[in-house]
């Protein structure tokens, strides 16, 4: 044996006895990335502490648990219980505190780092769980408990009975069990994120305690910022074009009447850029709190919001239930009902970055059961407001819709479009989602309006990081957030452009002077610009066009030539200010034979007259759904300026 073989042979000896020596090493080599250490872990006195494992993890029964406390002082735990892929239990020594640990596993001598929480020790109920009984607790809010309160597991809803206690019969498929926060109340923040919900970490034969606090409040009059796909992901600027957008929502949240909350409509993140940038939910969250300050989030996931390095639908959300929310839950604020559901259906879709699009758009039958239930409780006069990341429709024409855009229901019980609206029959539901990054609001039969509401990041953060100061989506409206306020049962709809006031409605063009601006060579002759200086050629002498972004058929739009009105017709278009801040670099820095991405597309909410001479003065009018009144005096020729739209 050479002398070099020796040495590794000893040192591998040398290794093997060390696992029972315990020396003083530590490393910061995390085991497993399959433990679940949530942010805070409630027991009972005397109560094992059990975590949720997902997958192989290297731990033996012969390793320990160490916990860290704030000073630095280490306490081992024995594992009492452990099954790989399953769950890890272990034991607390007596006279255990409450506080905040570090958790790490000591394997061999080494102590790897795990993660860390907040310990919650409450006294234990006076309540034995009735027979088949797996999740249960009290629902409380100063000290007292808090009776007819619903709680779900996302199959079951129940509610508490006359001291606070809720029991539930779970199967514990979704490892996770939620309050149905009720009027009048609201739960405390971890950040911007409400601790409605917590996560189930033993088996479904084991009844285990989960308790809520609720924070009695006066939210009758509130007001809801909508913020459709933010699209962080560590690129394109997107981190300071984000702090822009925070400004202007922040001026938004602290002009509100009332309590003000925030509603995403998906699209946090990037799945792509969670592992080539590592911005994932943790960074984002990191991100939305140096931003936001004493405000709540709740959050919509979006198909981005999936981890594309798992298999399946369920197992694909996993972070995002781990680390954000549910999947689809409800809650009540002031008088009006919230319900939060999925449309974005993985199952059966494998792992990789090519298979990120090969989602289904319905709603799965588990998610139908549970709205039903959901609504069973909810009085049929009470308005109900309803988000989902996919639109239900889209629109395919100036005045027509593409009824089958949700078209992945493939058994029975999940639901398309046809199927949803009639399981919302008989309420006042406006369904509001994101997906598109454009604008557009729609009556369908019924009581049901869609409210598709942009999106923060505007076409993906493109438009500002390759033209600064325009942030502007592909349907030509700038990047920002619906603003709905509610009193009571009324509400008022609004959209807040950022960077802009609140005024900025709408975008009138002289189309001679863009003209000027918009040919061939603006792309580069690129075969996919073409179709844009084709369009804008296209236009009759003399027209102006206007885009009015958050339009429904309760807006009017008048174009006055003089006093003299003039025809206004509404048509599907490309809007000019996007073909040039975003559409023109994109296809003059790309190859003759490659297609860019996130290219102007054509859409709704447009509208154009002729004028009767290239040098009239036309002033445009807009009212929108609030009867507030928007003009412009357009004296013409009007140059085709893109620093007129800059944000502020």
């Amino acid at each position: 044996m050479t002398l070099k073989r020796i040495f590794i042979f000893l040192l591998a000896v040398g290794v093997v006895f060390s696992c029972g020596k315990e020396p003083q090493k530590e490393s910061v080599k995390i085991i497993t990335t399959n433990i679940t250490v949530p942010s805070l872990i409630e027991i009972e006195e005397g109560q094992d502490i059990t975590l949720q494992l997902r997958g192989i993890t290297n731990i033996s029964t012969d390793d320990r648990i160490v916990l860290r406390n704030a000073a630095g002082n280490d306490t081992p735990c024995s594992i009492v219980d452990y099954k790989d892929g399953s769950h890890l239990s272990f034991a607390l020594p007596e006279g255990f505190t409450a506080g905040h640990y570090k958790l790490y596993i000591r394997s061999c001598g080494l102590n790897n780092y795990a993660g860390e929480f907040d310990l919650s020790i409450i006294q234990a109920l006076n309540v034995e769980p009735e027979p088949g009984v797996t999740v249960y607790g009290m629902v409380e809010c100063g000290g007292k408990g808090v009776p007819d309160v619903l709680v779900s597991d996302g199959a079951e809803i129940v509610k508490t009975d006359k001291n606070g206690i809720y029991q539930l019969k779970s199967e514990k498929k979704w490892k996770y069990v939620f309050v149905i926060i009720p009027t009048g109340y609201e739960v405390p923040n971890d950040g911007i994120l409400p601790r409605f919900h917590q996560t189930l970490s033993q088996s479904a034969t084991v009844a285990e305690r989960k308790d809520f606090e609720l924070i009695k409040v006066d939210n009758d009059e509130f007001t809801m910022l909508v913020a459709g796909d933010m699209h962080l992901a560590k690129r394109n600027d997107d981190i300071s074009q984000f702090a822009g957008v925070a400004k202007t929502m922040n001026e938004a949240i602290n002009a509100a009447k009332g309590k003000t909350y925030v509603w995403t409509m998906g699209d946090m993140t990037w799945d792509l850029y969670w592992y080539s940038n590592s911005y994932e939910f943790p960074q984002y969250l990191q991100t939305a709190n140096t931003y936001f300050k004493d405000i709540t989030f709740f959050h919509t996931m979006g198909n981005h919001d999936n981890d594309m390095n798992s298999v399946g639908d369920y197992d694909k959300s996993f972070k995002y239930t781990r680390d954000i929310a549910p999947t689809y839950y409800s809650f009540n604020i002031g008088q009006i009902h919230f319900i939060v559901l999925d449309n974005i259906d993985y199952n059966n879709v494998g792992t990789g970055a090519d298979a990120r699009g090969d989602y289904k758009r319905n709603y799965t039958a588990e998610q139908m059961s549970w709205l039903a239930k959901d609504l069973s409780f909810v009085s049929k006069d009470t308005p109900v407001f309803i988000s989902s990341h996919a639109p239900l429709s889209l629109p395919n024409g100036a005045n027509s819709f593409n009824n089958t855009y949700l078209n992945g229901a493939d058994s029975a019980g999940e639901a398309n479009m046809t199927d949803f609206i009639k399981a919302v029959l008989g309420y006042n539901v406006h369904f509001l989602s994101g997906h598109t990054h454009n604008i557009f609001n729609r009556k369908h039969s019924g009581a049901l309006s869609e409210h598709n509401q942009g999106a923060v990041c505007a076409s993906w953060w493109w438009s500002g990081h390759l033209t600064k100061g325009i942030h502007v989506s592909q349907d030509g409206a700038p990047g920002g957030f619906g603003i709905w306020s509610f009193k009571g049962k009324d509400f008022t709809q609004s959209f807040q452009a950022a960077g802009h006031d609140i005024n900025y409605q709408f975008r009138a063009y002289d189309m001679d002077k863009v003209k000027e601006v918009i040919v061939p060579e603006l792309g580069n002759n690129h075969k996919d610009f073409t179709k844009y200086s084709t369009a804008v050629a296209d236009y009759p002498a003399n027209t102006i066009l206007v885009n009015v972004w958050d339009y429904d058929q309760d807006w009017k739009v008048e174009i006055l030539e003089g006093e003299t009105p003039l025809p206004v017709t509404k048509v599907y278009t490309y809007d000019p200010l996007h073909i040039v801040a975003l559409s023109a670099p994109r296809c003059k820095s790309a190859a003759a034979t490659s297609t860019p991405s996130f290219l102007t597309t054509s859409w709704t909410h447009f509208f154009q007259a002729k004028a009767s001479s290239a040098t009239s003065t036309v002033t445009v009018k807009v009212t929108d759904r609030n009867g507030k009144v928007y003009t412009e005096t357009m004296t013409r020729p009007k140059a085709f300026d893109i620093n007129e739209y800059k944000n502020k």
